[in-house]
């Protein structure tokens, strides 16, 4: 996968791309990450890249100009029958979450436009098919915080990019709720004991505790993902989270229940 990069702030990249997997994952060739500098593309000789809102307003709009020469130059100089995504960094953009980074590790190639100031001349957008991506409802000084923040859950979903194949399967949202709780050695630590399912070796009780710790972590902090859970069985298709919720909300009501309180349901 190719990742071309279009900024007002190349500098804000160097550091975070030449470090840990996303070093690895380019030294591989498994991807490759190219950031190019708009101003580049200015025509005037100040390398201005902004200009006064029309119609007034605070702040300052990106002109058409050297953005649409920045996204024509790395389109034009493409491999034959590679196409790219136009992906817009962007305030007023969808979502970014783990689906979307599962779908854009899957291909095509990416090219991230950075916003900065107040944002695009809308022109911008209206002249590529494109998506408008933000990371959450905040705002940031500019686009590249949000484009490392894609790079980096895009990245390392890519086949051969991270060591253990099993760990992205595992992550926190992969499976719609939050993973569980992670422990390592010592055993002990200032007095906190590692839970004992997990020296067990009984790999199907601590299948089962890692399943309910992730359940009752994702109900705590982030009920609006049980929620989709939920919308989610509504569909005529079987949906494999909700029935391993079902599931084990069942188990956790026969074992809570008694034996008298269990024949009394069974009768």
């Amino acid at each position: 996968m190719r990742v071309d990069v279009l900024t007002l702030f190349p500098g804000m990249f160097r550091g975070f791309l030449d470090e840990s997997m996303l070093k690895i994952a380019q030294e591989k060739k498994i991807v490759q990450i190219v950031v190019h500098d708009i101003r580049d593309y200015s025509t005037d000789r100040h390398r201005k890249v902004d200009d006064r809102p029309y119609g007034g307003g605070p702040g300052m709009v990106l002109r058409p100009e050297p953005v649409v020469g920045a996204i024509e130059s790395v389109l034009e100089g493409r491999s034959v029958g590679r196409d790219a995504r136009l992906v817009v960094l962007t305030p007023v953009g969808s979502r970014f979450d783990q689906e979307t980074a599962r779908r854009f590790a899957a291909g095509p190639d990416l090219i991230l436009l950075c916003g900065h100031y107040e944002g695009f001349d809308q022109r911008i957008c209206d002249a590529f098919p494109h998506e408008e991506i933000s990371l959450g409802d905040f705002v940031l000084t500019g686009g590249e915080v949000p484009a490392l923040a894609v790079i980096d859950a895009t990245v390392r979903l890519i086949p051969g990019v991270l060591g253990d194949v099993d760990s992205a399967a595992q992550d926190s949202f992969t499976s719609g709720l939050l993973e569980h709780p992670h422990y390592t050695r010592p055993a002990v630590f200032r007095g906190m004991e590692v839970p004992e399912v997990l020296l067990s070796g009984d790999h199907a009780r601590i299948r089962r505790w890692r399943e309910s710790q992730s359940i009752d972590r994702t109900r705590s902090r982030r009920a609006d993902l049980l929620a989709k859970t939920s919308d989610a069985a509504g569909s005529s298709v079987e949906n494999p989270i909700t029935t391993g919720l079902s599931q084990m909300e069942t188990g956790r009501r026969r074992t809570s229940a008694g034996p008298d309180e269990s024949n009394l349901e069974r009768g």
